[in-house]
């Protein structure tokens, strides 16, 4: 695929200065409709969006961001992109775009790594929220495959790999997140956002280890405190994050509800988008 038609599939095509580095971030749907931000996991971008975006834009304004780190957004050396500094992001986008006060909260929706980055700006940074949907959301410790572990433990090795190797080790891990399998073109588009060049490669290991499950303990004794309505929701065959930690993670909210996603692995984004939307509209209102 070529960088044009890249940016004609996903473009983010604006721009904030955050306390870790340029964000890119977009838009959808009209300006005085309900807002909706959407935030994604790890090892993906807003791109894993696109689908629902679009189906939600007919209701709602949506927006979506890259973290930074990630997709579109800076990538540095010295960058911080810890999950502390993701929920500090958070916070700040939500001022840039108006999204905060009593009657400008934005109902969200957060998955993977960014149902923590979501929790922890709400209950560290004060942000606001008027409903709160948690997607195969990284919540509770334990957690990390065996594959992530190692390569946290190991990504000053990992970092030395050949590109061919890396790729190839990108490609597999991303592959193992879909129970249905994904579209070869989806598949490489992810894939190509960690294997663009050197710093694209050196990202990808950075923010695996700079990922710890203190950012979850922090704020795990916490959730009996979220008082907005909150949808937990989990795809079935989930390989990364078991069924079962999202029943847990939902009994742990007062008032949450829970919605499983048959056929849908961790990406349920790409395995089910159009029962997600479903789902997410309906829990929207």
């Amino acid at each position: 695929m070529t960088s044009t038609e890249w940016k004609t599939e996903w473009n983010l095509d604006r721009t904030y200065l955050s306390s870790s580095g340029e964000v890119r971030w977009a838009e959808f749907g009209a300006p005085d409709a309900p807002p909706v931000v959407l935030l994604h996991g790890t090892p993906f971008s807003s791109y894993v969006w696109r689908g629902v975006a679009r189906g939600l834009a007919d209701r709602y304004r949506v927006f979506v961001w890259d973290m930074p780190g990630y997709g579109a957004s800076e990538k540095r050396a010295d960058q911080d992109v810890s999950l502390a500094a993701q929920g500090r992001v958070f916070g700040e986008l939500l001022k840039e775009w108006g999204l905060t006060g009593e009657g400008a909260e934005p109902a969200v929706v957060a998955h993977d790594f960014g149902g923590c980055v979501a929790l922890r700006a709400q209950l560290l940074h004060g942000a606001g929220y008027r409903r709160l949907a948690l997607v195969n959301a990284l919540a509770l410790s334990p957690w990390g495959s065996p594959t992530y572990r190692l390569i946290g433990a190991h990504h000053e090795v990992f970092g030395q790999l050949s590109p061919e190797v890396h790729r190839g080790l990108v490609r597999e891990y991303v592959r193992s997140g879909s129970a249905a399998g994904l579209h070869p073109r989806v598949l490489e588009r992810i894939v190509d956002g960690w294997c663009g060049d050197a710093g694209d490669q050196a990202a990808f290991y950075r923010q695996i280890a700079q990922n710890d499950r203190r950012y979850t303990d922090e704020i795990e004794g916490r959730y009996g405190e979220i008082q907005v309505p909150v949808l937990v929701c989990w795809g079935a065959d989930d390989a990364w994050i078991p069924l079962e930690r999202g029943r847990e993670l939902a009994s742990r909210i007062p008032g949450a509800g829970f919605r499983v996603i048959e056929g849908a692995g961790h990406l349920v984004q790409e395995d089910a988008p159009a029962e997600l939307t479903a789902v997410l509209s309906g829990f929207l209102g």
